[in-house]
């Protein structure tokens, strides 16, 4: 075959696969042990919180407990996923953020919604379900 040939049908010395694995790459054994060790030390230090009854609040022990999740999940994003920047173009990444936002307008809007059909809605006491029920 000819030069122009092998551009043509895409078999060559020429050609590069797009899709390679040195864009986004796959990690390491040493990243994947730093992925595993910080996840299970993000697991355990919930598990101490409530099991210990280390804060006396509760709210802020929840709230220790959500962060450390969001921590975790990124975390299994970056070691185990290998979402960054860098990897695919960058696309990965804006889908990722993208798919954030939607889920967060999501949850504030249902939050939203129940806390204003719950605070709208009319109270009714023993007397009134006693009438309504004539």
């Amino acid at each position: 075959m000819s030069a122009d040939a092998h551009h043509l049908t895409g078999h060559g010395p020429e050609t590069h696969d797009s899709h390679a694995h040195s864009e986004g790459g796959h990690g390491s054994f040493g990243s994947y042990i730093t992925g595993f060790v910080l996840s299970v030390i993000l697991t355990v230090i919930p598990f101490w919180l409530v099991m210990g009854n280390v804060l006396d609040n509760s709210l802020v022990t929840s709230l220790v407990i959500l962060a450390l999740g969001g921590v975790q999940m990124i975390v299994h994003i970056i070691y185990f996923l290998h979402m960054n920047t860098k990897s695919e173009g960058g696309w990965t990444f804006l889908a990722l953020i993208f798919t954030i936002m939607v889920v967060v307008i999501m949850l504030a809007g249902s939050v939203w919604v129940m806390y204003h059909l719950n605070h709208n809605m009319m109270p009714m006491d023993a007397h009134d379900v006693m009438n309504n029920a004539r």
